[in-house]
């Protein structure tokens, strides 16, 4: 069995056990979902389901890492050097969610997060991460162009916002899209298997590991995302999963597949910019609801039909991000 296979299953099983674990612990704490009063009145029987569920992403992902560093550190040094800046930095990204979610949650304080402080805090670590990639892993500004499947050099100083927008644009399309049982999480799925796949092509180890690591704890958390919900991940699991999505695609200088790939949560972010931009024109809604999974919802689509569609949607750009890279 390849090693990638072996570590997507011990991931799988490792976030399964946290889960389990975690779960009972977040409904005693209650806890729980704060469901819009103005969304979908289908999702208002979610309310006070255990939510946060994204720091069993944090625990998993955090004992993968270090147990996975230790295999590879005698071995392989330099794998195991370069993996775990991938695994931080996601942590980190993940990190802010937890804030966000606690105040919400914990403190009771309705509005979270500022979200000016949220995004303070998500530039803050995606600048550390471009820095580290150039200053540390001196990648270079090379960007890989999918279609004419060359690589251009981009001048640093627009490779620095770009790569930073790439990294908040990210995070907060993932953050969207998170508003159905499992969406998030499947789609997000394939998206890192396709990024991982894309690694065993160009033999790049570390995004391997590190994309096996994500999917597996992905997969074990599933178990308790899909329909209907047991826990959801919150804003501490979208921005951990919109960070390990972009930080994959940043380090083997491909961040224009995410073009291709990331279809879906584009979608949701521009149907966000579209209703919020038509309404102050207009005074009315282009669609029923924004973002684009409730507009569906709206429509008569149930949440599984939405969430396994999405997910043909996203596999299908998968294979096409795969053709052309």
């Amino acid at each position: 069995m390849s090693y990638q296979i072996k570590i997507l299953i011990l991931s799988f099983f490792v976030s399964l056990i946290i889960s389990l674990f975690i779960i009972p612990i977040l409904r005693k704490l209650k806890v729980g979902q704060i469901e819009r009063e103005d969304g979908p009145q289908s999702h208002l029987k979610k309310q006070g389901t255990p939510t946060m569920g994204g720091i069993v992403m944090i625990f998993a992902i955090v004992i993968m890492g270090v147990f996975m560093y230790v295999q590879y550190r005698k071995t392989e040094p330099e794998v195991a050097n370069c993996f775990m800046p991938l695994i931080l930095i996601t942590i980190g990204f993940g990190l802010i969610g937890v804030i966000d979610d606690f105040k919400k949650l914990v403190l009771k304080n309705t509005e979270g997060l500022k979200p000016a402080y949220k995004m303070i805090g998500l530039l803050i670590i995606s600048v550390v991460f471009v820095i580290y990639l150039l200053n540390f892993m001196n990648i270079g500004t090379e960007t890989f162009i999918p279609i004419l499947k060359e690589y251009i050099t981009i001048p640093i100083f627009i490779y620095i916002p770009f790569a930073i927008l790439v990294l908040l644009g990210t995070t907060n399309a993932v953050n969207l899209t998170d508003g159905i049982d499992g969406l998030a999480t499947s789609i997000t799925t394939i998206m890192l298997a396709s990024l991982t796949v894309i690694g065993i092509i160009y033999q790049v180890k570390e995004i391997v590991i590190f994309g096996s690591i994500i999917c597996g704890v992905n997969l074990g958390f599933l178990l308790f995302n899909m329909y209907p919900a047991k826990v959801f991940m919150g804003d501490t699991g979208s921005l951990l999963l919109g960070g390990a999505i972009a930080s994959m695609a940043l380090y083997m200088k491909m961040p224009l597949i995410l073009l291709i790939i990331a279809m879906i949560p584009i979608l949701e972010t521009i149907s966000v910019m579209i209703q919020v931009a038509y309404f102050k024109k207009t005074g009315k809604r282009i669609l029923k609801m924004a973002p684009l999974h409730h507009h569906f919802e709206l429509s008569g689509w149930n949440e599984n039909k939405v969430v396994t569609v999405f997910s043909i949607i996203t596999l299908i750009f998968c294979v096409i991000g795969l053709k052309i890279v």
